[in-house]
């Protein structure tokens, strides 16, 4: 494409009604259409932001249709509900909750709605990527490793015995809350781990300490941290998918049907304007894909079981397709659950829960960094630019102090699934994101609704996740474009980096209590770190890339700096991690020069300089 001064580019399908528009379209009813302004030279800007964007339906800041954000937007958080969903199902038996699903519902409902109000802060004024938030797996080995202590173990079931046969008797509220305080003492536990440890994150994000490590992370650092978010979730893809095989097949090929044959087939649609009825052509495949994926398996799960082809014991092959496991949990759930800050009272704080808590914050940290170069990515975003990533830390741990608060028995971070999903739907819109945390609020507070989805079975699950983390592992190794791989120096780190990221963690998991240092909160600080994935191969990748010698046109250092500098002297680029309706006070006010996590701020040498 070779671009002039003069030229007007128009790119859009008006034929088929998709469209391929760059940052900064209008919200319309019409199909909308990319109109480009070339009044000035920089033309070799603007190519690289059209052919980065030639892909996508919706990038960054473009605003798609009410209708079409309320159905991405719950597409979304489909895709999130299996994964926010399973952390407390995987408390509920060390909190001592497993038979009350009065208690897993208030739960649920809870970690949706915070998980949907810390969504909103990070899309609004983090890093404003189309980035969802929800629970953690970071979080939940400390938490289960704190609650493992001996003062927090489960009573003896003849004590529940007892309790239950004293409540049939005479249920007077303060045996009821006897009842409640079983769990609740737990929960206040974990609670005020999360509090003090996500003081951390903050702290790492306002004062821009993560911008600083950020300078000494090159793509041999990124791509196996991003790498090993989606191969460390085998074993979770596997379970699920091996309850039947043949369903989670299922699943994947209809996945790819619509995501890849069918994405270029428009269906017609009727659409009422300008007081007539209008037949335009219309993506539905492309944009859907994972939604109509998981849908159609779902069905085909429904009819089998309505017809009783499934088996119908728990120990026989094939079971945990059937929908109608966990039917107990919709008649179960209330209709209406508010969650509050501090419903399961105040939280306490120890000095063991807070030091191991700290491991997962830091883990959550990295593995969030690499999210949000995989999010931009997949956006159509240039690279977050070092201020950005430093406000989407902070929110992240304010997230995590919200969710603290409201008591989800987590924390928040970045999902890596919905990033992927980005990738196969091709829309990369903001609003959608937003919309889906609205959703998320809405919807948490009806407990019917969300139970609903309890239903969908396992090996529907175990498809979309071979999908999604397979795409999300591709998106790392798609960081090395920028270094010389011909280079016996990048293969050994990168080889070792991403190795050692598996052996590591499955070999402390195999043998637990080995470390024993004789300081408890010391171990569990080695355990969780040495446990997560992510960690290991980024420490490994950083560390190694840092101290090995080698030119920064061998380490892709060049390439990639070259990239985000090529990529920012393009204004409206950049713009998109501006902060919302604050751009005009932060260029008046000198002071804020000096904010590293606002877009105003400048290094002292660019301060000197000018």
């Amino acid at each position: 494409m070779h671009l002039s001064s003069e030229e007007r580019v128009e790119l859009g399908l008006k034929e088929q009604g998709t469209v391929n528009p760059a940052f900064g379209s209008k919200e319309s009813d019409e199909q909308p259409q990319l109109t480009v302004e070339t009044g000035e030279p920089h033309t070799e800007a603007l190519e690289e932001t059209v052919d980065k964007c030639r892909d996508l339906v919706y990038s960054l800041n473009d605003r798609p249709p009410w209708y079409l954000c309320i159905l991405l937007g719950f597409q979304h958080y489909i895709l999130a509900f299996g994964g926010i969903i399973a952390v407390p199902l995987i408390l509920a038996e060390p909190l001592c909750i497993k038979d009350n699903n009065v208690a897993k519902s208030q739960l649920i409902s809870t970690i949706f709605f915070v998980s949907g109000l810390c969504t909103l802060l990070q899309t609004t004024v983090g890093t404003r990527l189309p980035i969802l938030q929800g629970g953690t797996f970071s979080f939940i080995t400390p938490t289960l490793a704190i609650l493992a202590l001996p003062k927090w173990q489960c009573p003896a079931p003849k004590a529940s015995v007892m309790l239950s046969t004293q409540l049939q008797n005479g249920t007077s509220p303060l045996q009821m809350e006897n009842s409640d305080e079983v769990w609740m003492s737990r929960m206040r536990e974990i609670q005020g781990a999360i509090l003090v440890s996500s003081l951390l994150q903050i702290v790492l994000g306002f004062s821009g300490l993560v911008g600083v490590v950020l300078k000494y992370i090159g793509p041999l650092a990124i791509a196996p941290t991003i790498n090993l978010i989606g191969l460390s979730l085998f074993i979770e893809a596997g379970k699920k998918s091996g309850g039947h095989w043949g369903i989670a097949a299922l699943t994947v090929g209809l996945i790819l049907l619509f995501s890849q044959y069918l994405s270029k087939v428009d269906v017609p649609m009727i659409a009422y304007k300008d007081k007539k009825w209008k037949v335009f052509q219309y993506p539905l495949f492309k944009l859907f894909s994972a939604l109509f994926g998981m849908c159609g398996a779902w069905l085909v799960c429904f009819l089998l079981t309505i017809f009783d082809v499934l088996p119908s014991k728990t120990d026989e092959y094939g079971f945990s397709a059937r929908t109608d496991i966990n039917l107990n949990a919709v008649t179960n759930s209330p209709w209406f659950h508010v969650p509050y800050p501090g419903q399961w009272g105040m939280p306490t704080v120890s000095v063991s829960s807070v030091l191991g808590m700290m491991a997962g914050v830091l883990a959550s940290t990295m593995e969030s960094i690499g999210d949000y170069y995989a999010c931009a990515r997949l956006s159509g975003a240039p690279p977050p630019p070092t201020h950005a990533i430093n406000r989407g830390i902070a929110v992240e741990g304010i997230g995590c102090i919200l969710a603290a608060l409201w008591g989800t028995g987590n924390g928040t971070t970045s999902y890596s699934q919905n990033i992927a999903a980005l990738g196969i739907t091709k829309v990369g819109s903001r609003l959608v994101l937003q919309m889906t945390g609205i959703l998320m609020i809405v919807l948490g507070i009806f407990g019917k609704f969300g139970a609903v989805f309890i239903t969908i079975p396992d090996p529907v699950i175990g498809g979309m996740f071979l999908i999604m983390f397979g795409m999300i592992a591709a998106v790392g190794i798609s960081n090395l474009q920028y270094v010389d791989l011909n280079s016996s120096r990048n293969l050994l780190i990168l080889g070792f980096s991403t190795f050692s990221g598996l052996v590591l963690p499955t070999w402390f998991h195999s043998n637990p209590g080995i470390i024993d240092t004789g300081v408890k909160e010391l171990d569990q600080v080695i355990v969780v770190l040495f446990t997560t994935h992510m960690f290991i191969g980024g420490f490994f990748g950083f560390i190694l890339d840092n101290t090995i010698p080698g030119t920064d046109k061998e380490r892709g250092i060049r390439s990639w700096q070259d990239k985000v500098q090529n990529e920012s002297t393009n204004t409206c680029d950049q713009s998109c991690y501006d902060v919302p309706f604050c751009t005009c006070v932060l260029k008046r006010f000198r002071c804020f020069q000096y904010l590293p996590f606002l877009p105003s701020y400048k290094t002292a040498q660019q301060r000197t300089s000018k």
